[in-house]
């Protein structure tokens, strides 16, 4: 596996191998410690996968908070995201960057965004699937998000406003500037 640091060096870019023949292929994504040899040691707790029908959909902005921080793992079996974290802990250099890298079935790439960070991801292909590994349980009373669009944050979206497709729920999230300090350093 290749592991990259991105400009926001707590998110990585994580690359496994994939070894092809005429019956098709093998990998393996996660082996926990060979990546603990490469200096990357989370527990996972769980797995979540998405389908998005249509290309323009857009999950996100979303987080939890403490207790129940959530590291995430992200990776594209069918189809193709653009995937952005957006670093909101209170007091890092890197306040209010984001990192945005895309993920296919092609490229096989995966993302590491750490908890202290936002997630979200707008679908490049119809019937993209998205399958990511969690270091905490889904927590309701912990979950967070930012809108978006959020103009301060001026994520550069490959999809025009008009054409997103979004949740009801995604569609009423706030501003990072209405948001409490919910990460410090």
């Amino acid at each position: 596996m290749q592991i990259e640091p991105q400009s926001i060096p707590e998110v990585l870019l994580i690359t496994p191998q994939k070894f092809g023949d005429n019956r098709g292929f093998f990998s393996e994504t996660w082996n926990a410690p060979k990546l603990a040899a490469l200096a990357f040691h989370h527990h996972f707790v769980q797995d979540n996968h998405s389908l998005s029908a249509l290309p323009g959909t857009i999950r996100g902005l979303h987080c939890q908070i403490a207790p129940s921080v959530q590291g995430k793992l992200v990776r594209v079996i069918a189809g193709a995201i653009w995937d952005v974290a957006v670093d909101i802990r209170e007091g890092s250099a890197t306040y209010g960057q984001h990192v945005a890298v895309e993920l296919s079935a092609e490229n096989w790439r995966q993302l590491w965004i750490p908890g202290g960070f936002l997630h979200g991801f707008c679908t490049l292909k119809p019937d993209t699937q998205v399958i990511y590994k969690v270091t905490a349980d889904y927590d309701r009373s912990a979950e967070r998000g930012v809108i978006w669009n959020d103009p301060t944050l001026a994520l550069p979206w490959p999809v025009a406003p008009e054409h997103a497709i979004l949740s009801d729920k995604d569609k009423l999230l706030p501003p990072l500037s209405a948001c409490d300090s919910w990460f410090t350093l």
